[in-house]
């Protein structure tokens, strides 16, 4: 782990628009149900993170990222604040991506962590998600989210068949980050 940077980025330059770009890319094609189909396209992935740029400038989420030792970004993570004037204490977390080649290293773990931190920051301090992933689960379990349930068929794996999605909250008031 001592090989990976985690850092948040209040902006998307070029260099990191590549990089985000590579790890949607990367999980999309391996299987990820994460809001896109086959065939994942350089130019959806861009669409998707030129919009999570511009939610950064509009100041509503924390975007996490996880960087190796050459600097590519190899996980991330946001955290979108809700925009709900009774729910200013809320944010989902969205689009944990880990790339395929740094998986198993605790980059999920550190991204994770990191955007429970801004989030408390950021005066949130109740976070909900859902995910697709049994591998996700255990490392949500581990960190001390907690499951709500699961709902079928909530998605579209990206090679088109349905997907069961499973949600978890966290209360950041009962829970150290």
């Amino acid at each position: 782990m001592s090989d990976i940077h985690v850092r948040q980025l209040h902006r998307i330059d070029a260099r990191a628009l590549d990089g985000l770009c590579d790890v949607l890319t990367d999980c999309v094609d391996g299987g990820a149900s994460v809001n896109f189909m086959w065939p994942m396209t350089r130019a959806k992935a861009e669409r998707f993170w030129n919009g999570v740029a511009d939610g950064l400038t509009r100041g509503d989420r924390a975007l996490i990222v996880a960087e190796d030792l050459a600097g590519r970004i190899v996980g991330t993570v946001q955290a979108v604040w809700a925009p709900q004037e009774n729910a200013q204490h809320r944010a989902d977390v969205a689009k944990m991506l880990v790339h395929r080649r740094a998986r198993r290293l605790g980059v999920g773990a550190a991204v994770l962590a990191a955007a429970e931190a801004a989030a408390l920051a950021a005066g949130r301090t109740l976070l909900v998600l859902d995910t697709a992933s049994p591998e996700a689960e255990r490392l949500y379990e581990r960190a001390g989210w907690r499951r709500v349930g699961e709902i079928p068929r909530y998605a579209l794996m990206p090679d088109g068949p349905h997907c069961s999605s499973t949600v978890y909250y966290k209360d950041l008031t009962r829970n150290s980050t």
